[in-house]
C-alpha cells in the first residue's frame, strides 16, 4: 500500500492533541459491525464485519478454536491442520514422550496422517454462535429484587438458557456474566476430541530461551506445534477412531509471508483468559500484597525442588517438564506484575478516578444507588483480607502438593463409603482407577515428598493458627515441627504415593483405611475446616463484594455515556487489533518490532539447555538457507511485536493481518506490561509473536515435512501499509481534522493508483491544516 510515504504532517490548533494511541480492549466479534469495524477500517481492514463474524456464512470465527480449554489454535489447511503453541501442546508432546522417543528433546514430525498420535483428554471447540440473553437473564429483575432473590433467578436463567440452547448435549453451551453481572451471553460450541499430535520442533527451537526469556523481549522462539481435528464420517464430533476422517473447517486462515512494516493493521482472535481491569484499588493492594507474594514465595520453592531432581535424571526431567513450565510461567508473571503495578502507579490512578465517581455517585438523585457502593467495595475487601490467604495456601501448598491432590480426589469415594451408597462408591473408584497412569506416569514419590515437607511448613507457619484445623496442628505437634520427619511419617504410610497399594486400595475400599491414610488424613481435615469455618466467611464476603462492584461498574458506564467499554475477557472468543509497533522500555532505549536468527544465535550457549540451538538449524544459518522466507534484507525473522491487547489464554492466537492471513502466531506478553491483566499501558503494551516465515522455516527446511506445506495457502502479498493506519490517528466522530484527512486520503490513494511517483496534498479548513507529501 503506501510504502512511499515519507511524512504525514497534520497541523491541529486544538486544546489537546489527538495522536495516534494503541487500541484498548478485547472486543466480542458479535458486536465488530456495530462498535468497532469502521475505526479497523481506517486503520487498515479490508474485511467486512460479516467476514470476521458470520452464523450463516464462513467466517474468521470458524478457523479459530478454543484448544484444550486453556489455549487458543487455528486452521491453517482445508485437512483440519491445527496450529497453537508449543506450550500450549506441551502437555501433549510429554505425555507421548520417553526417554527412548523423547519428542520434547528432538521434536516430532509426521509424514503421513496414519503417523499422527492419538492425545486422551484433548479437545477443542468450535464456536457455533453468541447470542445476547441479557434480557432472559434480567427479566422480571429490578432494583427492589433482593440480593438474594436476584442472584437465584439469575443462576437458574443461566443453567435453563444453557441446557436448551446444549440440544440434549450436541453442543457445549454455557452463559457467561460480562461486566460484573450487568450483561449476559450464551456461547454455544462443537466439542471435537479426536487431536491428533502431527508436529513439534524440539524444545531448543519451541522453549529457546526458556524461563529467562520468558515475557522479555527481545525473544527468539519458535514457539509451535501443529495437530490435527479429526471427526466421524458423517462430519459429527467422535472419540478417536482409526475410522475418522480429517475435519473440514469452514474457513482457514491463508498464511502470509511477505514484509511487515511499523503500522501494519493487526488484529488477535483467541480466548483470553481473564482480566480484572474494573477493579478498584482495594482489589489491586490484595493482588499486590497477598496474592502475588504469596505466589511467588511458594512457587520459587517449588520449582527449586523440581529443578533439583529434574536435573538429577532424564526420566524426572520428562515427568515434571510440562508441570514446571506451567508453574514457572505465573511465578515470572506475579513477580512482573508488581512490579508494573508500583511503575505506573496503578494503583493511585484508581484512587484518582474512584474519587471521581464517588463525586458523581453523591449527586442526590444518585446517591441511594451509587453513593455508598466504594465503602461496600471496601468493607468487602477488609473481611476477604482476613481469610484470602488461607484460600491461596489451600490451592499452592495442599492441593499443590501432588500426593496430597491425588488424597484429595478420593474425597468423592470417601462420601460414597460414609453415605452407605454401594452403586456411587464404584463409580468414584472406577473414575479413579482410570486416573492412575496418567498420574504415576508422570510423578516421582521422592521429589513429592521434598515439595510436601517445604509446602506444610510454609502452611504452618504462615496461615493464622485460629484458621488451621486442629488435626493438622496434633499432626505437626507430633513430630515437634519437624516437617521431613512428618514427611517421611506420609509417604512411608500412604497409598496414594505408590500406584500398586493405591490400585490394592481401590480393589476394596473402605472408610476406615481411606480416613487413616495420613495423605487423605491431611488434605480432608484442611479441606473440611476450610469448608465448615473459612468458605462461608469469604462467600458472604465474595457476595457483597459482587453486588457492589455490579453497581460500580454500572455506574461507570453512565458516568462516561460517551465511552464505548470493552467487558473484562473471561475465557470467551474476543478480538482486539492493532498494529505493528516498536517500543521504547526505558529512557534512550528502544526496541525494533522484530528480531532475526542473527539475535538467536548471538544468545547460544551449548552449556545452558535454553540457549542450545540444534545443529541443523546452525547449519541453515550459516548457510544462510532460508528458501523463500528470509524477508526483504535476507534476514530470517524469527519475531515480531505488536500492541494488540492479549492476555493469558490468548497463546497460540492467530495474529491476522487486513486481509484474514495470518502472520503470525502470538505466544507471550512483554515484562514491562505485566499489569496488563489489571490495567491498559499504551506506551509499554505488546504481544509478542513468533513470525509466520520462521513457522515455515522450520516445517519446510529445518524438519523437511513438505506434506504439510502442501496443505497450507501461502500468500506473499504486503499487509495493509502504515498509511492506511495513518488514518486512525483521527478521533471518533464526524470531527474537521477527520473529514479532513479523509479527504487527503482519499485523494492520494487515487494518485497512487494513476501511477504517480511524487505528490504533495495540502488542505486547511478552519484551523486545521493537513499536509501529506509523498514520493518514491
Amino acid at each position: 500500500m503506501f510504502k512511499r510515504i515519507l511524512s504525514l504532517l497534520l497541523l491541529v490548533s486544538l486544546s489537546a492533541p489527538f495522536a495516534a494511541k494503541a487500541d484498548e480492549g478485547m472486543w466480542l466479534p458479535m458486536l465488530i459491525k456495530r462498535l468497532n469495524h469502521t475505526d479497523m477500517q481506517k486503520q487498515g481492514l479490508k474485511l467486512t464485519a460479516e467476514e470476521i463474524y458470520s452464523v450463516n456464512n464462513s467466517s474468521l470465527k470458524d478457523a479459530i478454536v478454543q484448544f484444550g480449554g486453556f489455549c487458543t489454535g487455528e486452521f491453517i489447511s482445508p485437512e483440519g491442520l491445527l496450529l497453537t503453541n508449543h506450550h500450549c501442546g506441551y502437555g501433549a508432546i510429554q505425555a507421548n514422550s520417553t526417554p527412548q522417543n523423547d519428542y520434547l528433546t528432538n521434536g516430532f514430525w509426521a509424514t503421513s496422517k496414519d503417523q499422527e498420535l492419538p492425545n486422551e483428554g484433548l479437545f477443542v471447540d468450535i464456536l457455533v454462535r453468541m447470542d445476547d440473553v441479557t434480557g432472559k437473564v434480567l427479566e422480571g429483575i429490578t432494583a427492589s429484587t433482593s440480593e438474594t432473590e436476584r442472584a437465584k433467578l439469575v443462576a437458574e436463567r443461566m443453567a435453563a438458557i444453557s441446557k436448551e440452547a446444549g440440544n440434549n448435549g450436541q453442543y457445549v453451551s454455557y452463559v457467561r456474566d460480562f461486566y460484573n453481572g450487568n450483561e449476559f451471553y450464551l456461547f454455544i460450541y462443537e466439542r471435537f476430541t479426536d487431536v491428533r499430535l502431527v508436529g513439534t520442533p524440539p524444545s531448543s527451537v519451541g522453549k529457546y530461551g526458556g524461563d529467562t526469556d520468558n515475557w522479555m523481549w527481545p525473544r527468539h522462539t519458535g514457539d509451535f506445534s501443529m495437530f490435527r481435528v479429526y471427526m466421524a464420517a458423517d462430519g459429527k464430533p467422535a472419540a478417536y477412531s482409526k475410522s475418522n476422517v480429517p475435519y473440514k473447517p469452514k474457513h482457514h486462515l491463508p498464511i502470509n509471508i511477505a514484509d511487515k512494516t511499523p503500522g501494519d493493521f493487526s488484529m488477535v482472535f483467541g480466548f483470553p483468559g481473564r482480566t480484572k481491569r474494573f477493579m478498584t484499588s482495594h482489589g489491586l493492594k490484595l493482588e499486590v500484597n497477598q496474592l502475588n507474594k504469596s505466589r511467588i514465595k511458594l512457587r520459587e520453592r517449588k520449582l527449586a525442588l523440581w529443578k533439583e531432581d529434574m536435573d538429577k535424571a532424564d526420566a524426572t526431567r520428562i515427568q515434571y517438564a510440562s508441570k514446571y513450565a506451567s508453574t514457572a510461567n505465573y511465578y515470572k508473571y506475579s513477580i512482573g506484575q508488581n512490579e508494573g503495578i508500583t511503575r505506573m502507579h496503578t494503583i493511585e490512578g484508581k484512587l484518582v478516578d474512584e474519587d471521581k465517581f464517588q463525586a458523581w455517585a453523591n449527586d442526590a438523585q444518585r446517591k441511594a444507588t451509587y453513593g455508598n457502593v466504594l465503602n461496600e467495595i471496601a468493607a468487602a475487601y477488609n473481611t476477604i483480607e482476613k481469610y484470602n490467604l488461607h484460600n491461596i495456601y489451600l490451592n499452592e501448598t495442599v492441593l499443590g502438593t501432588e500426593s496430597l491432590m491425588m488424597a484429595y480426589r478420593f474425597s468423592a469415594l470417601n462420601n460414597a463409603l460414609k453415605s452407605g451408597d454401594a452403586a456411587a462408591a464404584q463409580r468414584a473408584a472406577q473414575d479413579l482407577q482410570g486416573r492412575l497412569d496418567g498420574f504415576f506416569k508422570d510423578y516421582n514419590a521422592a521429589t513429592d515428598k521434598k515439595v510436601f515437607a517445604a509446602m506444610m511448613k510454609f502452611y504452618s507457619e504462615d496461615i493464622a493458627k485460629d484458621q488451621q484445623p486442629a488435626a493438622f496442628k496434633a499432626m505437626v505437634a507430633k513430630y515437634k515441627g519437624d516437617f521431613n520427619k512428618l514427611a517421611d511419617h506420609v509417604y512411608s504410610n500412604s497409598f496414594v504415593v505408590n500406584k500398586q497399594k493405591t490400585e490394592a486400595f481401590l480393589k476394596n475400599p473402605t472408610q476406615k483405611k481411606l480416613e487413616a491414610d495420613p495423605a487423605f488424613a491431611i488434605v480432608n481435615s484442611i479441606l473440611e475446616n476450610y469448608l465448615t469455618t473459612i468458605k462461608p466467611k469469604l462467600d458472604e464476603a465474595n457476595a457483597k463484594l459482587a453486588t457492589a462492584n455490579r453497581l460500580y461498574v454500572a455506574g461507570v458506564r453512565l458516568m462516561n455515556p460517551d465511552k464505548v467499554f470493552y467487558p473484562d475477557a473471561n475465557s470467551t472468543l474476543r478480538l482486539s487489533y492493532g498494529s505493528v509497533k516498536d517500543y521504547s522500555p526505558q529512557d534512550g532505549v528502544v526496541y525494533n518490532y522484530y528480531t532475526t536468527m542473527d539475535g538467536l544465535m548471538a544468545k547460544e550457549d551449548p552449556n545452558n539447555e535454553e540457549f542450545e540451538v540444534p545443529a541443523k538449524l546452525k547449519e541453515l544459518y550459516n548457510k544462510k538457507d532460508y528458501g523463500r522466507y528470509a524477508n526483504s534484507k535476507g534476514e530470517m525473522v524469527v519475531n515480531f511485536i505488536t500492541d494488540n491487547d492479549i492476555t493469558g489464554g490468548n497463546s497460540g492466537s492467530p495474529v491476522i493481518n487486513g486481509r484474514g492471513e495470518l502472520t503470525g502466531l502470538a505466544f507471550d506478553g512483554n515484562w514491562e506490561a505485566m499489569t496488563g491483566d489489571l490495567v491498559y499501558d499504551a506506551d509499554y503494551k505488546r504481544c509478542i509473536n513468533m513470525d509466520s516465515r520462521y513457522l515455515l522455516f522450520i516445517i519446510e527446511k529445518y524438519a523437511g515435512a513438505n506434506n504439510l506445506i502442501s496443505e497450507m495457502t501461502i500468500v506473499d502479498k504486503p499487509s495493509p501499509g502504515p498509511a492506511d493506519a495513518a488514518s486512525a490517528s483521527v478521533s471518533k466522530g464526524n470531527t474537521p481534522q477527520a473529514e479532513l484527512l479523509d479527504a487527503v486520503m482519499t485523494e492520494a490513494k487515487q494518485n497512487l493508483n494513476n501511477g504517480k511517483d511524487e505528490f504533495k496534498i495540502e488542505k486547511k479548513k478552519g484551523d486545521v491544516k493537513v499536509k501529506l507529501q509523498i514520493k518514491d
